[in-house]
């Protein structure tokens, strides 16, 4: 236990860039906001890719972002927040992004969602493997 102390310690004194923290973490919140501000659609989406329960876990999911965003700009509970995101965007970038099953345009817009989710899912995990001190 004493080792996992001093791996936190030293992840707090040389935490990720800050430029980079803010880019990620920004991006994550402008997204939480958004979510939030129009949650409405954001759930009927949700129950159009046969999400079930949308009504409680689209609010949840977007709480985890706004979480995430919040703990990876500050480094405060990194791993908690790295955490959050990862299984944030592990959750919805097949179920929501599912361009194999949409056709015309939307699937163009699906598949660039989900490049883009995979993209954000290896930072949040590089983030994730920095605030355990790995």
């Amino acid at each position: 236990m004493n080792e996992s102390r001093e791996n936190e310690a030293a992840t707090r004194r040389d935490p990720p860039s800050l430029v980079g923290r803010l880019l990620f973490g920004g991006m994550l919140g402008f997204s939480a906001i958004n979510a939030f501000r129009n949650v409405d659609a954001q759930i009927g989406y949700a129950e159009s890719k046969g999400v079930p329960y949308a009504d409680r876990l689209v609010p949840f999911s977007s709480g985890m972002l706004a979480f995430g965003s919040i703990g990876i700009v500050l480094w405060r509970m990194p791993a908690l927040a790295s955490g959050a995101v990862a299984t944030f965007l592990a959750a919805i970038t097949p179920s929501m992004h599912d361009f194999w099953e949409a056709d015309g345009p939307e699937r163009q817009n699906e598949q660039n969602h989900f490049i883009k989710n995979v993209a954000m899912l290896g930072a949040a995990v590089a983030f994730l493997r920095r605030a355990l001190g790995r």
